[in-house]
């Protein structure tokens, strides 16, 4: 996960004295800056909710590969947030500024001179894993914690599981991409400055966003002939798999998973593998990809060409070690310089083909991967990175890798585009317009816990938003979408899913295990 290095300030642009940001000028723009408070305008009118906006990020323009994209510009965002909280929240003075971490976030807290008569925080996740929210907390007011939606959604997700669990008592959370739910949650911070508590300012914007999310649609879904293994059966079939796990340099065999062997795979392997694939093999192989998609866009012949030579060596490496499923840790190895084109569309072969091709070498999805798809006897899953859209009732599964054939190797197919990598804008990967109307189960098996975290949904949408991942599968979970907040702090971020209603084989497999099922929504 990507720690943060540099931000610089924001220039807010200017509002009269009771909407905005008086504070929020513009400065040099030097790092030592960004956390800098600013003076609150109107500091006279004693009647007036007084809130401190906090943007959580590496910077107000992206320059490095993360979510949302890099490059992104922040400032018409959060120029846009400022200004919408300003016409929309009567009684109310807000002043704003950027933390890019905890040193940052501290320095806020610290000057004292513009903490008087503040009345509370909003904390906006704009990127992933800028840790601001918890230093912020300390200051024992009301905290409003925000996600932007595509763009600080992994943080947010895990951090707030992690308040949750620890009955943290002053921070209330949003995390909808309608600003109209946004400032509902806002105004709860009335209620304190009219003598409330901050446990009355939590309830209630945990009433606000119950209230506004939308009721269960109809969740009847198409017919889907399902068949899976005995649990017997799976697990003689897991045993006899094989997981290549290529995280670093070294080789060798590693400690196996749920039973399933293991053997480590240097980056250099691969990448001779990949130099040595049949180039006339890969120019066919990206002749079909680029025929049989809808959409190729800002990918080069010699860039498609690269990856399906990817693809023959990750095949040619599952091949001379006997495996049937590779998982590789391709941001370290692509920004590394260890291997020379992303495996995305090479994953998304294999899936194809009832093997399995896991990202980031996240082995704990790998080994999920392989136990569903030989419960399923074919069925692929894919990894990706959960979104929570409460404005829709949804979660969305977002990764720059996913098959487009769900229901298993000869099982119907879907379209899908050939893009770049989103996070950098580089490569070539995949976004799969996926099935609707089908029950899905989202799963991870954990050796470790000896268990397995487990929700399902109906898919409804397939979301072509330009920010994040490029695959993003929207789906309405079955259960209680509260309760789907409450697991990220101990499970990380990833989930994989799987078409079909798969709750009573996972049962029937998690016992042969000896592992407890938790159903997360």
């Amino acid at each position: 996960m990507n720690k943060c290095e540099s931000a610089s300030r924001y220039p807010c642009p200017g509002m009269n004295r009771r909407q905005f940001l008086r504070g929020c000028a513009a400065c040099a723009g030097a790092a030592g800056l960004l956390s800098r408070p600013s003076r609150l305008g109107a500091a006279d009118k004693s009647d007036s909710v007084r809130i401190r906006i906090v943007y959580s990020l590496h910077a107000a323009k992206q320059a490095r590969p993360d979510w949302p994209n890099i490059g992104f510009d922040f400032g018409p965002v959060m120029a846009r947030i400022n200004k919408v909280l300003a016409d929309r929240c009567a009684g109310f003075e807000f002043v704003s500024s950027m933390a890019n971490g905890p040193e940052q976030a501290k320095k806020i807290l610290e000057d004292k001179s513009a903490q008087v008569d503040i009345d509370g925080y909003l904390v906006y996740q704009m990127n992933c894993w800028n840790r601001v929210v918890q230093t912020m907390a300390t200051s024992g007011k009301p905290v409003l914690y925000a996600d932007f939606k595509y763009a600080g959604s992994g943080g947010f997700l895990v951090y707030t599981a992690g308040f949750l669990r620890k009955r943290t008592p002053n921070v209330g959370f949003v995390a909808s991409s309608q600003i109209e739910d946004l400032v509902e949650a806002v105004k709860c911070f009335e209620l304190v400055k009219k003598g409330g508590s901050v446990a009355d300012f939590v309830a209630a914007t945990a009433r606000v966003r119950v209230a506004r999310t939308p009721k269960p649609g109809d969740l009847v879904c198409k017919a889907d002939e399902l068949k899976t293994l005995t649990p017997k059966e799976c697990l003689e079939r897991m045993k006899a798999s094989k997981i290549l796990a290529v995280r670093d340099q070294k080789s060798g065999p590693a400690a196996p998973i749920m039973g399933i062997p293991v053997v480590r795979v240097s980056f250099a392997e691969v990448n001779d593998a990949w130099k040595a694939a049949d180039k006339d093999e890969a120019k066919a192989i990206a002749k079909r990809w680029k025929q049989s998609a809808t959409k190729v866009e800002g990918v080069s012949g010699e860039t498609l060409e690269q990856s399906a030579a990817m693809y023959l060596a990750e095949k040619a490496v599952l091949k001379k070690h006997g495996a049937n499923a590779i998982s590789i840790n391709c941001l370290g190895g692509f920004y590394g310089g260890h291997i020379h084109a992303y495996p995305c569309l090479g994953f998304h072969e294999l899936q194809n083909e009832g093997l399995v091709g896991g990202c980031e070498c996240d082995l704990r999805s790998a080994a999920t991967m392989v136990a569903v798809t030989a419960l399923t006897q074919g069925r692929p899953g894919y990894i990706s990175d959960p979104v929570i859209d409460t404005s829709k009732r949804q979660i969305i599964y977002a990764h720059c890798v996913a098959p487009n054939r769900m229901f298993g190797p000869k099982g119907q197919t879907n379209p899908f585009e050939i893009l770049t990598h989103s996070e950098d804008r580089q490569g070539a990967s995949v976004r799969s317009i996926l099935p609707v109307g089908y029950m899905t189960t989202t799963l991870e098996f954990a050796q470790e816990k000896k268990e397995v975290l487990l929700h399902q949904g109906k898919s409804v949408d397939n979301d072509r938003n330009d920010r994040a991942c490029r695959t993003k599968l929207a789906v309405e979970p079955v259960g209680d979408l509260e309760k789907l907040f409450t697991e990220w702090d101990r499970w990380g971020w990833h989930r994989v899913t799987f078409y079909g209603d798969l709750k009573e084989p996972v049962y029937a497999l998690a016992d042969a295990l000896g592992y407890k099922v938790t159903e997360e929504a």
